[in-house]
C-alpha cells in the first residue's frame, strides 16, 4: 500500500489546502477520496480544518503537526468567539480533542529516579516446582484485569506461565503465558476460555522489573495486554459469550494442566505487586499503574502475601521498583475534550486519551496561503524529485487510505523513506524545491509521531529494519537541511518554523528507537554528510566510564565539536539505583547557513563596560545536542560541550561566544527560541570555547558582535597622537624629497622609487590631519574619503613595487629598466586608480562611513583597502625572507675567507647583523609596521603601538634613505667641495711661477680629467681649452694653497706655466 500512502500524503499537502477558498466567516465542505469530510473555517487570523476521522489524542495531534499547524487550543475556545461559532455551525454530536496548554508538554522533557519498596516472591531456576497459590475464593467474572511486575530470568529461554486461572469445569480458563526469542525478546500471549491466542506483545528480556496487565470484558467481546503502561496487544472475540467461571484457583508461576495441579511451564524469576480487578481497566488506569500511582477504582485482590500459600522453594525478598516522576503522569486522568455546549457555553471534559474522537487543526491564515502558493505551483510543474517520487510509488500495489494520519506503522514509514533516499539519489544534480522539503519534512513527522506509538513494535516484521530506517530518517534529514538548500528554508519559513522543527523530530524518533537500535550492540553510529548520530549504552554495574562525543574531523580544524557527561554525574544515576544508561549523541553541521543570518537573535550584551558597540547576535557554531536515558528513560543531567567558532574576529567586528540552547517551550508557536538559562562558559580560546550546562537538549554557541570602540580618554588621546605623528611623519617625508631633489643625487630607478613612494605617503598624511575638518560637510567628507582610499592605495601600490625592485635585485630579472620603470609606474598609480574607481561604481552609496571620512567598515566596502594590504604585506614579507637568506649566505661566505680562529669570533656577530640590518632598513618602505594596523580591532594597545610605528615611519625614511644613504652623503660632499673650490678662486690673485733653472724641464703627458676625480671636472672650467689643466694641493704650501700646472704651446716647444693661488684675506 506504498503508492497509496505516498499518493495520501502528498494529497494532504497540496490538495487539502487549495481545494476552494473557504469564504469569511463559514465553513466549506471538501471531499476527496484520501480523506473524510473536512470542513474548512477562515477567522480573522486563523484558518480551521475540522476533521470528522476520529484518532487518538496522540494521533491526531501528530497528524495537526503533519498539517503544519496544531491541535485546537483550550485557549482558543475560550477566548475567540469566532471559532464558537465554527463549532456551533458544524452541528457536530460527539466530543472534540482539545489541547490543554496549561497542562505543560505532552512530552515530559525529563525524568527523576523515584522507587517504591516492594515484598516480591523469587522463583528459583534451581527448582521446576516452585508455585504461589492466591487463597481467594473468584466469583464469576464478565470483566477483569490482573496487573502484575515480573523479573524474568535473563538465563532461561523456554515458555513460562506467568499466571494461571483455571475452574473447576476448564484448566485453561484465564491465563497469561511468554516465550523468549532467540533474540532474546519476550513475547505474551493470553488465553481466554481456553483459546490461546498468539504472542504478539513483546518488551526485551533485560533483567528489569516490568509491568504487564491482562484486561478482558465480556461485554466489549475484546482484551488487551499492556506491558510497561502501554498497549502492546489486542484482540475481540473468545468464541464464547460468557462469563469467567467461578470457584476457581489462581496460581503464580505455573500452568494448571489439572484443576489445582499436575504444574508445568514454570516461571523462573521475581514476581510482586499483583492486583486483581472485576473490572477491564481503560489505558489511563493501566499507565497510572505503571508510574506508581495510586487508583481510584476498586481492587478485588490486592497484593498481600499473608493471603498468599507460596511452595518451599518460592522464597520472600525484598525488591525495589523505579517509579517515574509525578510530572510524567499528566495524561492518567485523560486528555480534553469538547463536549458541546452548556447555556451557550463550551462545556470541556475529561476523556481516556486513547478513545478515538474528531479533531481540529489550526494554523495561520499566512502559512495557510503560503501552502496554497507552493501547492498550485506543485501541481502545475511538478519538480524532478516529486515526479521521480512518484514513479518510485507507483511499482507497489496501492490500496484506499483509510486514516488521515498515513503512517500507522514503522514498516509502512520505513517503505516511504526508502523510496524518498532513492529518488533523493535520482535526482541529485536538479536538487530539492520547496514543496518537495515541505512534503519531506512532513514525512519525518509522521514517522516520529509512528516511532513513538506503543503498537509499532508488535510485530518482529516492524522492529527488524529499525537500523535501516534511521539511516534513511537520516539521510532524508540530512537532504533537508543541506547548505545547498539555505536559500530555499527563506521560501517556506512561512509554512515552517525553522530547521529546528527537523531536529525535533530526528531527537524523538531516535530517543524513543534507543531501545530497539541498542538492543543487539551497545554502540550505533550513523553519519551522514551533515549530520551525525551516535547511541552509547553501558551497564552501569559493569562500572561507570566517561565517554565523549565529538562531530567529524576536519583537515583544517584540529579542535573538534565534542560533548560529555561528567564522571560524577554518572556515577549519581549508578548509586540512586539505575542500572543502564544510554547516551544520545546529534552533531548538526549545516544548521548555521540556514537560519536567517540578517535575523538578530535578541539577547542581552555581556561586554557593558563601553569599550564595544553591541550589534547584534548570531548562530555562531555547529548545533550538538545529547539526551540521556537511565533505563530507557529520560533523565535531565549535566554536560560539558566545546564548540568551534564558525566566525572569527574581523577588522570591523569582534565576537564574544554565549553558550545557549534551543528551548522548544519558548514561543511554541514559533517552533522554540535560543536560551541561555543554566549555561555558562567555562574558557574561551582562539577558535573554539568550553561550555557547561545543568541539562541536555540540542546546544550552540551564539557569538554575540561588537563593533570596536575605545574610551572617551582613548579616543581623544589616539587622536592627538595621531596628529603629532602624522605631522612628524609628514615633515621626515618632506625633508627626504628636497634632499632628493636640492642636493642632485644621480637618476636610478631606485631613487625614483624612493620619490613616488614619498609623494603617495605625504599626500595620505596631509589628507589624514586634514579629515577631521571634512566631517561636517558630506560631499567634502566623500571627496576627501575616496583621495585618502587613493593616496594609501597608491602607497602601498609603491611599497609593492619597492619589493618587487628588490627582488629584482636579489634575483636575476631578465627585463631592461624602461621597460620595468613603466610597469613600476603602472603598478604604483594605475592600480589604485582603478581600485578607487570599481570600489565606487560598486559600493555608490555605502562607500563612506557615516561618521568620519573614511570607508565604511559595516559593509564588504573596507575589503577594497585591507584586501589590498594584506597582499601587498604578505608579498614583501616574503621579500624580505629572501633578502635575509642572501644576506647570511653572504656572512658565511666572508666567515670561510677568513682564519678560522678570526672567522669563529666573528660568525655570531655577522649572522646577527646580517638578520638585522635588512630588516632595519626594509621595514619603513615596505610598509610591514602596518601588521599592527590589521590587528588594531583586537586591542586598544595595538591602536597605540601601530600609531607609535607609523608616526616614525617618514622620520624613520628620512634617517634611513637621506641621512644615512651614500648616494645623498656623496651628493652632499661634491657640493662642499665644490663650493669651497669656486669659494678659493673667487677670494684668491693668481702669482707666476718660471720653471727654476736648477731643475730640468720635463714634458708633461697631455691626459684628460678622470671621471673619478670630480674637483678635476669642476675646476678646469676657468681655462682655455686650448691648455690642459691639473689642480693639485701642493703639500709646500700652507694650508687651503692650491697650485695650477698648465701646458701651452709656444714656439714648437712644450712650455710650463706654474700659477698659484693663495688666498687673500681669507
Amino acid at each position: 500500500m506504498t503508492g497509496a500512502l505516498l499518493t495520501g500524503l502528498l494529497f494532504v499537502l497540496m490538495k487539502a489546502v487549495c481545494d476552494g477558498e473557504p469564504t469569511h466567516g463559514g465553513p466549506e465542505t471538501i471531499k476527496n477520496p484520501y480523506e473524510q469530510d473536512k470542513l474548512l473555517y477562515q477567522t480573522s487570523q486563523w484558518v480551521l480544518k475540522l476533521f470528522n476521522d476520529s484518532l487518538p489524542f496522540s494521533r491526531a495531534e501528530s497528524f495537526c503537526r503533519g498539517q503544519f499547524s496544531s491541535l485546537i487550543t483550550l485557549k482558543e475556545l475560550k477566548e475567540n468567539k469566532e471559532t464558537l461559532e465554527f463549532l456551533q455551525q458544524t452541528g457536530l454530536h460527539s466530543p472534540v480533542w482539545v489541547k490543554d496548554y496549561n497542562r505543560g508538554a505532552s512530552e515530559a522533557l525529563a525524568l527523576s529516579r523515584q522507587y517504591m519498596e516492594f515484598s516480591a516472591l523469587n522463583f528459583p531456576k534451581e527448582s521446576h516446582e516452585g508455585f504461589a497459590r492466591v487463597n481467594v475464593s473468584f466469583p464469576a467474572l464478565s470483566s477483569v484485569s490482573v496487573c502484575v511486575r515480573v523479573q524474568w530470568y535473563t538465563e532461561w529461554s523456554d515458555a513460562s506461565t506467568v499466571f494461571s486461572y483455571a475452574a473447576p469445569v476448564l484448566n485453561n480458563e484465564f491465563q497469561l503465558r511468554g516465550q523468549v526469542d532467540m533474540k532474546g525478546h519476550i513475547h505474551l500471549a493470553l488465553i481466554i476460555h481456553g483459546k490461546h491466542f498468539p504472542y504478539k506483545a513483546s518488551f526485551a528480556n533485560d533483567g528489569a522489573w516490568h509491568h504487564i496487565c491482562a484486561t478482558w470484558s465480556r461485554i466489549s467481546n475484546s482484551w488487551a495486554i499492556y506491558v510497561d503502561g502501554e498497549k502492546r496487544d489486542m484482540g475481540y472475540g473468545t468464541d464464547m459469550d460468557r462469563d469467567i467461571h467461578g470457584d476457581g484457583i489462581f496460581i503464580l508461576g505455573q500452568d494448571q494442566d489439572s484443576f489445582g495441579g499436575n504444574f508445568t511451564e514454570p516461571f523462573f524469576g521475581n514476581i510482586t505487586d499483583l492486583n486483581v480487578w472485576n473490572i477491564s481497566l481503560e489505558s489511563r488506569h493501566v499507565r497510572a499503574l505503571n508510574l506508581c500511582s495510586t487508583m481510584i477504582k476498586e481492587k478485588f485482590f490486592s497484593w498481600n502475601l499473608s493471603l498468599i500459600h507460596n511452595h518451599d522453594v518460592v522464597k520472600e525478598v525484598q525488591a525495589t521498583i523505579f517509579c517515574p516522576a509525578l510530572h510524567q503522569q499528566m495524561e492518567l486522568q485523560g486528555c480534553r475534550t469538547f463536549q458541546g455546549w452548556s447555556d451557550q457555553l463550551p462545556s470541556l471534559d475529561w476523556t481516556d486519551c486513547s478513545d478515538f474522537l474528531p479533531f481540529i487543526c489550526r494554523s495561520s491564515r499566512e502559512r495557510h496561503h503560503k501552502m496554497e502558493q507552493i501547492s498550485m505551483s506543485q501541481s502545475s510543474q511538478p519538480s524532478a524529485f516529486m515526479n521521480q517520487l512518484k514513479k518510485l510509488s507507483n511499482k507497489s500495489q496501492s490500496q484506499p487510505v483509510q486514516e488521515p494520519s498515513g503512517l500507522e506503522t514503522l514498516a509502512q514509514a520505513s517503505t516511504l523513506l526508502n523510496i524518498s533516499v532513492q529518488a533523493l539519489e535520482d535526482t541529485q544534480q536538479e536538487g530539492l524545491q520547496p514543496a518537495d522539503m515541505l512534503t519531506l519534512i512532513q514525512l519525518l513527522v509522521l514517522t516520529a509521531d509512528v516511532s513513538s506509538e506503543p503498537t509499532v513494535c508488535a510485530e518482529n516484521s516492524s522492529c527488524d529494519n529499525v537500523q535501516e530506517l534511521s539511516q534513511h530518517f537520516i539521510s532524508v534529514a540530512d537532504s533537508i537541511i543541506s547548505e545547498e538548500n539555505a536559500d530555499k528554508w527563506q521560501a517556506i519559513k512561512e509554512v515552517v518554523n525553522g530547521p529546528m522543527d527537523v531536529v525535533k523530530s530526528i531527537d524523538k524518533m531516535v530517543t524513543q528507537l534507543s531501545p530497539s537500535l541498542t538492543a543487539e550492540t551497545d554502540h550505533v553510529t550513523i553519519q551522514s554528510p551533515n549530520i551525525k548520530l551516535e547511541l552509547q549504552q553501558q551497564r552501569l554495574g559493569e562500572g561507570s566510564k566517561v565517554v565523549s562525543f565529538c562531530g567529524p574531523g576536519s583537515e583544517t580544524h584540529s579542535v573538534l565539536d565534542c560533548i560529555s557527561v561528567p564522571h560524577q554525574k554518572i556515577q549519581d544515576l549508578e548509586n540512586n539505583g539505575f542500572y543502564k544508561i544510554t547516551l544520545v549523541n546529534t552533531w548538526y553541521g549545516s544548521l548555521r547557513p540556514i537560519f536567517n543570518p540578517e535575523e538578530n537573535i535578541t539577547m542581552e550584551p555581556t561586554v557593558t563596560d563601553g569599550s564595544q558597540r553591541y550589534l547584534g547576535t548570531v548562530l555562531g557554531s555547529s548545533v550538538i545536542s545529547t539526551t540521556v536515558l537511565g533505563d530507557d528513560q529520560p533523565v535531565s543531567m549535566a554536560v560539558h560541550f566545546q564548540l568551534q567558532h564558525k566566525l572569527q574576529n574581523s577588522i570591523d567586528a569582534v565576537y564574544d561566544p554565549v553558550c545557549a540552547y534551543w528551548d522548544f517551550d519558548l514561543t511554541p508557536e514559533a517552533g522554540g527560541w535560543w536560551n541561555t538559562k543554566g549555561c555558562e562558559v567555562v574558557s574561551k580560546h582562539y577558535g573554539y570555547t568550553v561550555c557547561y550546562c545543568n541539562h541536555t537538549t540540542n546546544f550552540a554557541l551564539l557569538l554575540q558582535v561588537y563593533e570596536t570602540q575605545r574610551s572617551a580618554e582613548n579616543e581623544k588621546a589616539l587622536q592627538v597622537l595621531t596628529f603629532i605623528g602624522c605631522g612628524v611623519s609628514l615633515c621626515g617625508l618632506l625633508f627626504t624629497f628636497i634632499l632628493f631633489i636640492a642636493v642632485g643625487v644621480p637618476k636610478s630607478d631606485r631613487t625614483t622609487v624612493h620619490k613616488n613612494l614619498i609623494v603617495a605617503l605625504g599626500l595620505a598624511e596631509l589628507l589624514l590631519m586634514c579629515s577631521d575638518w571634512a566631517t561636517e560637510n558630506q560631499v567634502a567628507c566623500f571627496m576627501v574619503t575616496a583621495l585618502l582610499h587613493l593616496s594609501f592605495m597608491a602607497s602601498f601600490c609603491w611599497m609593492l613595487v619597492e619589493g618587487l625592485l628588490l627582488w629584482s635585485k636579489v634575483v636575476s630579472v631578465n627585463i631592461s629598466e624602461d621597460r620595468r620603470m613603466k610597469l613600476y609606474y603602472v603598478i604604483g598609480w594605475g592600480l589604485p586608480v582603478l581600485i578607487v574607481g570599481l570600489t565606487l561604481v560598486i559600493s555608490g552609496e555605502k562607500y563612506k562611513a557615516h561618521d568620519h571620512c573614511w570607508l565604511s567598515v559595516k559593509t564588504d566596502t573596507i575589503w577594497a583597502f585591507v584586501g589590498p594590504v594584506i597582499f601587498v604585506l604578505t608579498v614583501n614579507a616574503v621579500v624580505l625572507c629572501r633578502v635575509v637568506m642572501v644576506t647570511i649566505s653572504s656572512a658565511h661566505r666572508r666567515a670561510k675567507m677568513l682564519s678560522p680562529s678570526f672567522a669563529s669570533k666573528m660568525q655570531t656577530f655577522d649572522l646577527t647583523w646580517a638578520v638585522t640590518r635588512p630588516v632595519l632598513i626594509l621595514l619603513p618602505v615596505l610598509g610591514l609596521t602596518w601588521i599592527c594596523g590589521v590587528l588594531v580591532h583586537l586591542s586598544v594597545v595595538l591602536s597605540y603601538i601601530f600609531i607609535f610605528l607609523n608616526s616614525l615611519q617618514g622620520l624613520y625614511i628620512f634617517i634611513v634613505y637621506a641621512v644615512y644613504n651614500s648616494e645623498v652623503r656623496n651628493a652632499i660632499k661634491r657640493i662642499k667641495e665644490k663650493r669651497k673650490a669656486l669659494s678659493f678662486t673667487n677670494c684668491s690673485q693668481p702669482t707666476s711661477f718660471l720653471p727654476s733653472q736648477r731643475a730640468p724641464i720635463t714634458p708633461w703627458s697631455r691626459s684628460p680629467p678622470t671621471s673619478s676625480s670630480p674637483e678635476t671636472s669642476e675646476t678646469s672650467g676657468p681655462f682655455s681649452s686650448a691648455s690642459t689643466s691639473l689642480v693639485i694641493k701642493n703639500e709646500s704650501f700652507k694650508k687651503e694653497s692650491f697650485v695650477s700646472f698648465s701646458l701651452r704651446q709656444a714656439s714648437g716647444n712644450q712650455e710650463v706655466q706654474l700659477t698659484g693661488f693663495k688666498p687673500s684675506g681669507c
